[in-house]
């Protein structure tokens, strides 16, 4: 069976989504205290693959949780294998789909250790740092599986516009990962008797805020420029669609905060920090285009001879 490339696009959201979703659930396995549902792994409990009763509803929690990874790795399976079916054949889709395969058994092995090692914030935070890792490259999947077959890529920002594009990738990353500080010292470790990091909460929570701030305004400045006319309206669009996820992302953060971290806001906030980073991802991905070939023309008849 051959696929056309609508039909495998169409398998790249799926994988997409899947990995978006899994990052969400995994939240929620945390804001419920279900970390350590299931005391073993890869069973839930010694000798049961299950939970038993004694579980309870954190173990059914953290058992579903473990059970969406198998959707997950069968999106990208399909997600490799649709790239090798596809007609015609892209090599580079078909190496983002296995850069999918490798960040999987990554995170199946890391979830292990992060139960293992009793959710010790380290490697809770390696876990969603590997997953946004995921999300970007299956970002990077979906829309090069959208763009042309044949032909040349070509800029279509200034070379300014193009560098700040990853100055906001680097930006986005440090928010990122000051995020997960914030969360390794709060209150929502996944479990009552987590250690949490030795931070004092305000001080990683304002060093998070700086973080956000300058992604905010870096996203402004090159926001300006392609206004300015330095970008296709492509970019100009995909801008908007970051300031905006920046600005809900801020609002929820400061909520959250100042209303003592429910954990309503902070699955919200969860949420809304995988929407700016594949926003920050689609920024940079549309600075640039593939310019499609030009179809050969086709021969002409010869002029019958009077």
């Amino acid at each position: 069976v051959r696929l056309s490339p609508r039909a495998y696009r169409r398998i790249t959201l799926l994988a997409l989504l899947a990995l978006g979703v899994i990052v969400v659930s995994g939240a929620a396995v945390r804001l419920t205290g279900s970390g350590l549902g299931c005391s073993t792994w890869p069973n839930c409990e010694p000798g049961s693959l299950v939970p038993h009763e004694e579980s309870g509803p954190h173990g059914l929690i953290e058992f579903v949780n473990r059970l969406f990874t198998g959707v997950v790795s069968i999106s990208v399976a399909l997600a490799v294998l649709g790239s090798l079916r596809r007609e015609p054949r892209r090599r580079n889709l078909t190496w983002w789909s296995w850069s999918l395969v490798a960040g999987v058994l990554a995170q199946i092995v890391l979830g292990g250790l992060t139960v293992i090692f009793e959710l010790s914030p380290p490697f809770v935070m390696g876990h969603f740092l590997l997953s946004a890792v995921l999300v970007g490259c299956a970002t990077v999947l979906h829309h090069r599986a959208g763009e042309a077959d044949r032909g040349h890529r070509r800029p279509v920002a200034t070379d300014e516009i193009r560098l700040l594009a990853k100055v906001l990738i680097a930006a986005a990353t440090i928010v990122l990962v000051t995020g997960t500080v914030v969360t390794g010292a709060g209150p929502h470790g996944g479990d009552e008797e987590v250690a949490r990091l030795d931070f004092f909460v305000p001080d990683v929570v304002r060093l998070h805020s700086i973080a956000v701030w300058i992604l905010l305004a870096a996203t402004v400045w090159t926001f300006v420029l392609v206004r300015r006319g330095g970008a296709s309206p492509v970019v100009d669009r995909a801008l908007r669609l970051l300031l905006g996820a920046i600005v809900v992302q801020g609002a929820i953060g400061y909520t959250q905060y100042f209303t003592g971290v429910p954990v309503g806001l902070v699955a919200a906030h969860v949420v809304g920090a995988m929407l700016v980073w594949v926003a920050t991802v689609h920024v940079l991905l549309t600075t640039t285009t593939v310019e499609p070939s030009a179809k050969p023309a086709e021969p002409r008849l010869a002029e019958p001879v009077s």
